[in-house]
């Protein structure tokens, strides 16, 4: 059990004009400070720059000795530029050419509204002090009190005595006192000295002085401290240093100390390279840790780049490598996180033209917690060139590509596969269907070095793959105009047609560099392909039927689809993959007639109801191969009830190199119990295992001005064994934890808390049922 703590806090928001579209959608009416004077509408145009310099003065009575004072009285307005003074008495000094007002004063423009007690306004250089001061920035709930507020002449802002909050009312939920702040109008920072928070009146943080921004501009400094507490890491302190190094460079530095582990260090390195490349650069560093047997050294480094050298000429890198294999179980990331299993390492760069296109590129992938490491390529050249309607409607297309594949591994092979596929295809497409033919020559060359000393594994030094392939595919189109349930919909029936033929040639002898099957779903029916890759091409003749319905309601939005079909085997394809082991004589053989009926469905069954589901059927061995189904009940935002099914059978557990099925059922829900405080949950449970995976509970109460989060969290761990870096003790096989999240608006915004967070935080994120895929 580990309990966390989380205080999101910045010592203060940005003071611009809020968007009023996001000012909506940020706060209900309940929420919005609204100063009490109405808003200030300038009574002309302000058009030119003699037009911002221009004063109006207006009163009820007014009294002026040449060159010397004015004295006006009785609803005075005093406007210059887009700022307005409202008193009850104010007069200006022609000789000083400095205002005094006092007097139910009121003092607005553009940015902020203010009242005081006077005002001292020195006109030739623009600058103002307001005593007694309360103010409210325009467009945002930030209000506040000022001893003393001044306006300098380079349009800086100086607050003595102050403080700010973002609750309504006379006696705010929070208070952020201040002996001063400054707001530097040009840098757009601001500084605080002595300022303290005060939750419900009771001081909760002091901090002596600090630089923050009031525009979305960088500047070096120290950022907000995090703490928290767990059984795993300890007291964690992590203290944030971001270092503004140039327009295109940035780094920061996190020292983050556990007291069970020791201190971990991340650093993250972001830059821009001219104006359309950009990248980061990641190391994360634990000496010694605590928990660990031998007290490992843990580390992580990672590296991204992408983008345009110029309009042809694109490039992409990315590179990750950790310590063990339980780095991101065990460490809070900043690059992936503990469900990742993968490590994928890419160099590619590209060249692009209206017909072709040109890339090289090299690949590696790490995965965690797998003794067997997946091929390196090393690298892979790839050419594609495009001419549509060359000569009488035929389409020409040719793919090739060039792979060298090694292994880290010293006793697995390594080859050279060059690969040319040239095809010509005749569309024919219209609004009542389409009918594509297609023609193709698979011409493949390996050149295989054997290492693997296996009696039974015999690959061929050299191999010269050439098949053909032939693939016709049709849909027709109907639709027609009906009613079901007292309700007007267009319906579109659209049956489709594909006969494939792909020629049969033993391929026994070419190793497994990159090759795995593809799923067999509704679409995939389709494809012409079994394997993905090129080292295994199966071999057909097959034909596929697929028939998909839809319903358009009369606002042409779709609230019905099925699609169901299946693949005729006119013979059985001779070509399967190898197993696991490495033996290159074993293969999977298509022994049947007809595949799987792949099935799937999306619907809306009524109103707020949605259903999902997918199916793919074995109807001669009467066997499930998967299933999924979802249904959903959204009747508004924020309310959410689903209920889900999941059936995956033969999944490899990499641990035990088993076959294990998946079957397991969810129910996740999302509900207001009233306008501030709502409830997220979710529970999943395996029923071959009887067992929950994952339990989720979230009670969330949000108001004007902060918000409160506590949840419980207990989920299934991903442990993967390391012999390198054991564990003193035994890892667990569950984790749980309670977490605290307190935001205070204002200081920090909205912070990370929300329903549509909630829903994603777990294993199973929430997905609506119409993207309910794999």
């Amino acid at each position: 059990m580990q309990i966390r703590y989380f205080l999101a806090l910045s010592l203060l928001p940005q003071l611009v004009l809020a968007d009023e579209t996001e000012t909506v959608a940020a706060s209900s009416s309940q929420c919005v400070v609204v100063p009490p004077v109405k808003p200030y509408v300038p009574l002309y145009e302000m058009n030119t720059p003699a037009d911002l310099e221009r004063i109006y003065i207006s009163s009820d009575r007014s009294a002026a000795q040449m060159g010397k004072q004015a004295t006006f009285n009785g609803d005075v307005n005093f406007s210059q530029g887009g700022r307005n003074i409202a008193a009850d008495e104010a007069i200006l000094d022609q000789e000083s050419e400095e205002l005094h007002a006092n007097g139910n004063l009121v003092f607005q423009d553009e940015i902020f509204t203010v009242t005081a007690d006077s005002l001292v306004a020195k006109m030739r250089s623009n600058s103002a002090v307001l005593s007694g001061a309360q103010y409210w920035l325009t467009g945002q709930q930030i209000h506040g009190d000022a001893d003393r507020l001044e306006i300098t002449k380079e349009n800086n802002l100086l607050l003595s005595g102050t403080n700010f909050t973002t609750c309504p009312g006379q006696d705010p939920d929070w208070l952020l006192e201040a002996d001063r702040i400054k707001i530097d109008s040009t840098e757009e920072w601001g500084e605080i000295w002595d300022a303290k928070i005060k939750i419900a009146g009771v001081p909760v943080m002091y901090i002596p002085y600090m630089t923050i921004p009031v525009s979305d501009k960088r500047k070096s400094g120290f950022l907000f401290p995090s703490f928290s507490t767990s059984t795993t890491n300890g007291v964690e302190v992590a203290t944030p240093y971001y270092w503004n190094i140039a327009p295109e460079y940035d780094l920061t530095f996190t020292p983050n100390y556990m007291s069970a582990r020791g201190l971990f260090t991340k650093t993250e390195f972001r830059y821009l390279a001219g104006e359309k490349q950009q990248g980061q650069l990641n190391i994360e560093y634990l000496a010694d840790d605590d928990k660990l047997v031998n007290s490992p050294d843990r580390y992580l480094y990672h590296w991204e780049h992408s983008g345009a050298i110029n309009k042809n000429w694109r490039v992409l890198a990315n590179y990750t490598d950790v310590s063990d294999n339980n780095y991101f179980n065990d460490l809070s990331s900043d690059v992936q996180r503990a469900t990742d299993n993968q490590l994928t390492r890419i160099g590619e760069i590209s060249y692009f033209e209206q017909n072709w296109d040109f890339s090289a590129r090299v690949q590696d992938i790490k995965v965690l917690g797998e003794e067997e490491k997946p091929y390196q390529v090393m690298p892979q050249f790839t050419f594609n060139y495009r001419a549509p309607s060359y000569w009488h409607g035929l389409d020409f297309n040719l793919y090739s590509e060039a792979t060298n594949f090694e292994h880290q591994d010293s006793e697995y092979s390594t080859a050279t596969r060059v690969h040319l596929e040239p095809s010509i295809s005749y569309p024919i497409h219209g609004p009542a269907g389409s009918l594509t033919s297609e023609v193709k020559l698979l011409q493949t060359n390996y050149w295989q070095d054997d290492k693997s000393n296996l009696s039974n594994s015999e690959l061929s030094e050299h191999v010269n793959r050439t098949l053909p392939q032939v693939r016709i595919h049709g849909q027709v189109n109907f639709e027609r105009f009906t009613d079901y349930f007292d309700t007007n919909y267009r319906q579109t029936l659209e049956p489709q047609f594909q006969y494939l033929y792909v020629g049969y040639e033993d391929q026994s002898d070419i190793g497994i560099y990159d090759t795995a099957l593809l799923q067999e779903d509704y679409n995939g029916l389709f494809r012409d392909r079994r394997f993905s890759g090129l080292d295994r091409i199966a071999d057909a003749n097959q034909f596929t039927l697929g028939l998909t319905t839809k319903l358009f309601n009369e606002q042409n939005r779709e609230v019905f689809k099925f699609s169901l079909g299946q693949i005729i085997y006119l013979e059985d394809s001779r070509v399967g993959i190898n197993d696991i082991t490495g033996s290159n004589d074993t293969f999977v053989q298509e022994n049947t007639s007809n595949s799987a009926i792949a099935a799937e469905l999306t619907t809306q069954l009524y109103s707020d109801w949605f259903l999902s589901g997918s199916i793919q059927y074995d109807a001669k061995e009467s066997e499930n191969k998967k299933s999924e189904v979802t249904v959903d009940y959204r009747p508004g935002t924020n309310k959410l009830l689903q209920a889900s099914y999941r059936y995956v059978p033969d999944l490899l557990n990499t641990n035990t190199n088993e076959s294990v099925d998946i079957k397991q059922i969810g129910f996740r829900g999302a509900w207001p119990i009233n306008d501030s405080l709502y409830l997220v949950g979710n529970w999943y449970y395996d029923l071959n295992e009887s067992r929950a995976v994952e339990t989720y509970t979230g009670f969330q109460y949000e108001s004007c001005c902060w918000a409160v989060r506590l949840s419980y969290h207990y989920r299934i761990k991903t442990n993967y064994i390391d012999e390198d870096n054991p564990v003193q003790d035994t890892r667990e096989l569950f984790e749980s934890g309670i977490y605290l999240n307190f935001v205070l608006k204002g200081l920090g915004g909205s912070g990370p808390l929300g329903v549509s967070d909630m829903l994603d935080d777990g294993l199973f994120n929430y997905r609506k049922p119409l993207y309910l895929k794999n």
